[in-house]
């Protein structure tokens, strides 16, 4: 049986290269939402991004030939100091941590405890000769998010979906938090579209169930979902609305994104009424996780 990835493929009569980038995408935790197309689809590519030298292996290791992997700090081309913390943690950053704010919630001062600074080169995402285009950016760089996409607008003038960290609570130094991710994203043409994870955290001192990591109510961070807006399509050309069909459907669980697009390719012409009836009969198909 065909593959779902294969199958809206399919149905889209979707030809081409995919890129797909992350930046800061140390194997840390979960597996990110484009690791099923990338090692499945045939022209999907990602342009994989950490700063961090401990990470580069697993990276090359997790995805072959169909990542080009980059070591490199990306932001605004400038050399910066990077606040380098145990590799577990996640905390290394170009922003230093904030003793006040990291007090303020149990656990994080073990978390951002600084092991050792050193000096290094950023790269601007403009500036980055290897990269075609991008389709999808996902990003976690604690606190570097807003300088990457300043300094990328050339790069991402494609871009139909980004997913990105966002700080509700910062916890460096002069950190930018949601509200100035959101300014910028709405001010080029974004829109939010969800949050793929709400990350709440406990208040010290207080614990529950002697575990600091069940959290009370407290907001920390989300991974924030943004699209190409949607109330414009005709600023979509007709591979990026299939584009943004595959993405609604494989990275975000939007059928209804899907639908919408779908819709538009066949007012359009481009697509006849048969492709929005095999995305209903597969919408009713049990999801397979092939990322593993």
């Amino acid at each position: 049986m065909l593959s779902r990835i294969t199958r809206i493929s399919e149905l889209l009569e979707l030809n081409g290269a995919l890129f797909i980038a992350d930046i800061g995408a140390a194997l840390l935790a979960e597996t990110p939402v484009y690791a099923p197309l990338v090692l499945e689809h045939p022209d999907a590519h990602l342009f994989s991004f950490d700063g961090d030298p401990r990470q580069i292996a697993a990276l090359k290791a997790r995805y072959g030939s169909k990542a080009t992997v980059l070591e490199h700090y990306v932001g605004d081309g400038e050399a910066h100091t990077a606040y380098v913390c145990e590799e577990t943690s996640g905390m290394t950053s170009l922003f230093k941590p904030s003793p006040r704010a990291l007090s303020f919630f149990n656990g994080f001062e073990d978390f951002g405890r600084v092991l050792r600074t050193e000096r290094v080169q950023t790269a601007r995402l403009d500036s980055i000769a290897a990269i075609e285009r991008i389709d999808f950016l996902k990003m976690d760089i604690q606190g570097s998010e807003l300088s990457v996409l300043q300094h990328g607008t050339q790069t991402l003038r494609e871009c139909l979906a980004i997913q990105l960290e966002v700080s509700f609570v910062g916890l460096y130094e002069e950190q930018p938090t949601f509200g100035d991710i959101d300014q910028w994203m709405r001010a080029h043409g974004y829109l939010p579209h969800s949050f793929v994870d709400v990350k709440r955290w406990s208040i010290s001192p207080v614990v529950r169930n002697n575990n600091f990591r069940i959290p009370f109510n407290q907001l920390l961070e989300a991974d924030a979902v943004y699209i190409k807006d949607p109330l414009a399509l005709e600023r979509y050309s007709d591979v990026q609305l299939k584009r943004q069909v595959l993405f609604a459907d494989l990275f975000f669980d939007s059928p209804d994104l899907a639908v919408y697009c779908l819709r538009e390719l066949t007012a359009r012409g481009v697509l006849n009424q048969t492709a929005l009836q095999h995305y209903f009969a597969l919408l009713n198909e049990p999801r397979i996780n092939t990322a593993d």
